[in-house]
């Protein structure tokens, strides 16, 4: 089984490089389109933009995954992971449009995992780590000075099928996946005692991040959680 690849450029120290700042420009490029879309107040639009996306995203997965799992028990079938993605889909388009907030929240949780763990099985490490580390630095940016920011300021509760959202607290679902990326990349590449431990580490920088948007209202949610999984990650696969 065949999967598409994600990063434009090979794994090489420079091709790695070039990876992260592909990730950063098609994240800040996503984020600058809907900031554009609050400010213009197309609330119609903002929902159409998030269902169709949730949606494809979805059905890509489904089919990816449901494709994968008919290969582990050595069923051929082009229909059965085609028929449920659809119904799937048909799942995930109908909680957007009807704003069911608890179902988009789950939504939002199992499409983080799932695109996280494909990332985090699918990019090499030299790209995946630099991938984590830009998105980290870039999230401090943008959540003080650029897009992310005016959005959660400005209309966070518009997004409602991108952020995970449980009462006064938001997580967006880029978080979630690249929390997803990096604990799966360690599974895959290092073994599950560094999964493990860059579980803690990424609960443990959940936490600080808590702490401190406890303080200051909003504070980026990669920082802590990825430095402190990678590091726990990578001492564990020293032992």
């Amino acid at each position: 089984m065949a999967f598409p690849d994600v990063t434009p450029f090979p794994d090489t120290p420079t091709g790695s490089i070039g990876n992260a700042f592909y990730f950063v420009v098609l994240v800040a490029a996503g984020a600058t389109f809907l900031l554009l879309l609050l400010r213009l107040k197309s609330y119609r639009l903002i929902l159409i933009f998030t269902g169709f996306a949730l949606t494809v995203v979805s059905f890509t997965l489904s089919t990816l995954y449901l494709s994968a799992a008919l290969l582990l028990l050595n069923t051929s079938s082009l229909e059965a992971p085609l028929l449920g993605s659809a119904l799937i889909a048909c799942l995930v388009c109908y909680a957007v449009f009807r704003e069911q907030r608890k179902f988009l929240n789950s939504i939002v949780v199992f499409l983080g995992g799932a695109t996280g763990a494909f990332l985090g099985w699918i990019i090499p490490t030299l790209s995946a780590i630099l991938i984590l580390c830009f998105m980290a630095a870039y999230d401090i940016f943008t959540v003080y000075y650029g897009p992310v920011g005016k959005i959660a300021r400005e209309g966070i509760e518009r997004f409602s099928g991108l952020v995970f959202s449980f009462e006064d607290f938001q997580m967006g679902l880029g978080d979630l996946t690249f929390y997803s990326m990096l604990s799966c990349h360690m599974l895959f590449n290092l073994g599950a005692f560094s999964c493990i431990a860059s579980i803690i580490g990424i609960l443990a920088g959940c936490l600080l991040s808590f702490k401190t948007l406890e303080r200051r209202g909003i504070f980026p949610g990669l920082p802590f959680p990825v430095s402190l999984g990678l590091l726990f990650g990578f001492l564990v696969s020293l032992i």
